[in-house]
């Protein structure tokens, strides 16, 4: 046998070994970690209905889709939404056929005091809540509660909102109302919903109510009006709620990944994950506190250059810093997509001082990423993983709780891509704690279609499809469902499952 033909049969018997390798890996299905918990989320606003039943006030939200229907892409609002206000047992009922551990969803301030302040607790909205809540602990289903998730009483924000500092007190008042009706039983509280999105696209910019559209300053003013509110909230639980309720209390942060365009722009990358994350991160989680130092550099810089008389970004006290340092009991962590990053070197001109413009920097996503029914967010696990390690590494591995991670897609039931993503991102996750990343918990966005913000019910997230045209809204589980469900059951990641989805069943011994 000629040498020649001898290695021809060695590559191919390597090539056979390698495929067998290849096969018993793709087989194999992945175990979650003992104790790893599954739940899905929602949000007041995006699912409850009843806007103005049973002495609900109106939130910001109401507020702009009822004044500037436009500004939604379907011109659609949340006055019906998914209806949960009414539905709630069939809400129950998605959450005990999946066999979810827990459910997030959030409370409305304007439901439960609709004067914005406590001298009036609604009975109607406590109502609400106590039904939802037993009704899932009857079935041993956690509740995840978060105490704002964007629906500011209208009455507040005409007042200032965020950037009004007594919210820091008014909220403060909000949140020890919640723990006394509710924190007998909810053991899970998370204060804030992505902050940054708060202040940055609702304040600074016109993608979210209340859409001020005052960049590079009212942003900055909500940031930190914001934090000592969550710092306050903590430190009043820890105090006064957490000896005799024994619960646990987090701030949820929203961040893609940023990843460098090339080798040249690693620091680009790092100044844009400061200012994104480690905006509202670095106070809570790093051991120094107060906001990112080159946040605060940059900001202060281009303060001066364009003829202010101090930084735009306001200053903590010591008080405050000692207040906000290790102030949340997890890291709540939101996360979509991925984005490339580069210096901004005079491609992109800012009229008006702002965030992006601090930081001098561009993102985007190339055209051949896979794409979601979604701007901006593209499917990009990898870059899940290497967010999940910057964390790690950024703040000495904290306890993380996914608390959303999903997919938009339009209507439809076989929602192969949305099974796609969930695999690719929970392979991504399980390969971050393989590396060591304390990743306690993983939470779907959205157990079902909800009213998706300036984007109405154009794109929808729900493991259960929304029936909009039906007056009881009626839900429908999507493969992406059934796939969910057999992993929570079997508590382990195999991308090989084919689900049956004749029909959807609640497993009694769960």
């Amino acid at each position: 046998m000629t040498n020649v033909r001898l290695l021809i049969l060695l590559v191919a018997l390597i090539t056979i070994s390698e495929c067998k390798k290849l096969e018993e890996v793709k087989q194999t299905a992945r175990k979650f970690p003992d104790g790893f918990l599954f739940g899905t989320a929602t949000a007041s606003y995006q699912v409850e209905g009843a806007w103005n039943v049973d002495g609900k006030s109106e939130s910001i939200w109401d507020y702009l889709t009822h004044t500037n229907p436009e500004a939604v892409k379907d011109m659609s609002n949340g006055d019906i939404a998914d209806n949960s206000y009414y539905q709630y047992k069939r809400d129950v009922e998605m959450m005990r056929e999946l066999g979810l551990d827990y459910y997030r969803f959030s409370l409305s301030w304007p439901r439960i005091l609709p004067t914005s302040f406590p001298d009036y607790i609604n009975p109607a909205g406590i109502e609400y809540y106590n039904n939802l809540i037993d009704e899932m602990l009857k079935y041993n289903i956690q509740p995840m509660v978060t105490l704002f998730h964007w629906d500011m009483p209208q009455k507040l924000q005409e007042m200032g909102g965020w950037n009004n500092p007594h919210i820091v007190d008014w909220y403060t008042d909000f949140a020890k109302v919640a723990f006394e009706m509710f924190g007998d039983r909810v053991k899970y509280w998370i204060t804030m919903n992505e902050p940054y999105e708060i202040c940055h696209h609702g304040y600074g910019n016109v993608n979210l109510a209340p859409m001020l559209n005052l960049t590079g300053v009212a942003e900055y003013l909500c940031a930190k009006n914001l934090l000592v509110a969550h710092a306050k909230a903590y430190h009043l639980y820890d105090k006064m709620y957490r000896p005799s309720q024994k619960g646990k209390l987090f701030i949820t942060i929203q961040s893609p990944w940023f990843e460098p365009e090339n080798e040249g722009e690693t620091e680009t990358a790092r100044d844009i994950m400061q200012f994104d994350l480690g905006q509202f991160a670095h106070p809570i989680f790093s051991k120094n506190g107060d906001f990112p130092e080159v946040m605060k550099d940059k900001v202060a810089a281009k303060s001066k250059a364009q003829g202010y008389q101090r930084s735009r970004l306001p200053e903590f006290t010591a008080e405050e810093i000692e207040m906000l340092r290790g102030s949340s009991d997890f890291f709540g962590l939101n996360h979509y997509s991925t984005h490339l990053v580069h210096r901004n070197n005079g491609d992109t001109v800012y009229a008006q001082p702002s965030n992006y413009d601090d930081m001098n920097v561009v993102t985007y996503q190339p055209s051949d990423w896979v794409a979601s029914a979604t701007d901006r967010n593209k499917v990009v696990p990898w870059g899940f993983y290497k967010l999940l390690m910057w964390i790690k590494e950024e703040y000495d591995n904290p306890p993380v709780i996914i608390t959303e991670n999903g997919y938009s897609s339009l209507p439809g039931l076989d929602d192969i891509g949305r099974v796609d993503y969930y695999r690719g991102y929970l392979n991504a996750m399980l390969d971050a704690i393989e590396d060591g990343v304390d990743v306690r918990a993983y939470t779907a966005w959205s157990l079902m279609d909800n009213f998706e913000w300036l984007q109405g019910y154009t794109v929808r997230f729900g493991l259960y499809e929304v029936d909009y045209e039906d007056p009881e809204r009626k839900r429908t589980p999507r493969k992406s469902a059934f796939v969910f469900k057999e992993m929570v059951r079997t508590r382990s990641l195999d991308n090989n499952y084919e689900p049956d989805t004749t029909e959807m069943t609640i497993d009694e011994d769960k």
